[in-house]
């Protein structure tokens, strides 16, 4: 794990521009079509001694599209990321990614694979700064060899600058690049859950799991928080979304699947998940004309 030289220049921030596309969504190596399925989650189970915390769920995420994931609390959602993501081994099923199992393979490797997210409570490294989180999470894609990193040899020279230019466009491409330089645990709430995106972001993952990402924002930060995704998607990630606030799923998801009690209640298109009894009954309540 590399950090940030104290002495290293940082860049200028970057204007909004294709520049600071450019360096946020590189050229990434997927295998699947836009549209195609990159990920299935196959009869996925969960079981923590005699309770069945997930049951025998399934359902894929298309390349290109974002995914909500709802349900109540205790659902099973945070559970089903963690089964995805290697945090908990699952009792039984299969997590498949570009055709891959996931099965039994660490986390690190997963994140490796190309699967990244964020976390219901923020885990920052909270003595580095801004730009120091997001370059921990470069070292993911870097091949420098620790002696290569002690020895400073010119690959890690180079890949030691690059991450710094990168690290400046991603914090950047969230908003908060004038913060570049503060301890992380000094940032406010905000901005926080804003460094955590991007810290995700820099493994260059192929789908991106964000774990109730508006926790704690008032409205103006929600309706920032929705254009931002949005971004995400239209730079070229897939976003798989865990999200109590049902304003926000509804504004921004291509489709929705709905967990209860562990199993998988519904499947489909927001207006459609919207206008399902067993949805309302279950979890939304009833319809309001204000919600798109």
């Amino acid at each position: 794990m590399s950090a940030v030289p104290a002495d290293a220049p940082v860049p200028p921030a970057f204007d909004v521009s294709n520049d600071v596309v450019e360096a946020v969504a590189p050229e990434r190596e997927i295998a699947v079509e836009v549209g195609d399925n990159i990920m299935e989650i196959k009869n996925l189970t969960v079981k923590f001694g005699g309770l069945v915390a997930l049951d025998d769920v399934s359902f894929n995420i298309k390349r290109g599209e974002i995914l909500g994931l709802i349900g109540p609390n205790g659902a099973g959602k945070t559970t089903c990321f963690n089964a995805m993501t290697g945090v908990y081994k699952p009792t039984s099923g299969d997590v498949v990614l570009e055709g891959v199992s996931l099965k039994g393979v660490k986390q690190h490797r997963i994140t490796r694979r190309g699967l990244a997210r964020t976390f219901q409570n923020i885990r920052l490294f909270g003595e580095m700064t801004a730009l120091e989180n997001v370059v921990v999470g470069l070292d993911a894609r870097h091949k420098t060899s620790v002696v290569g990193a002690l020895l400073r040899l010119p690959r890690h020279t180079r890949e030691e600058k690059t991450s710094v230019e990168r690290g400046m466009a991603l914090l950047e491409f969230v908003g908060i690049a004038d913060q570049a330089g503060v301890l992380s645990r000094h940032l406010p709430y905000g901005s926080q859950r804003r460094l955590e995106i991007a810290r995700a972001l820099a493994t260059d993952p192929k789908v991106l799991c964000l774990d109730e990402p508006a926790a704690g924002f008032n409205p103006a930060e929600k309706e920032d928080l929705m254009v931002l995704i949005r971004q995400i998607r239209a730079d070229g990630y897939t976003v798989l979304l865990i999200e109590h606030d049902m304003r926000l799923v509804m504004g921004v998801t291509d489709r929705i699947v709905v967990l209860e009690f562990g199993r998988k209640l519904a499947d489909g298109i927001p207006v459609d998940i919207r206008n399902d009894p067993r949805v309302v009954a279950a979890y939304l309540g009833e319809p309001e004309d204000d919600v798109a």
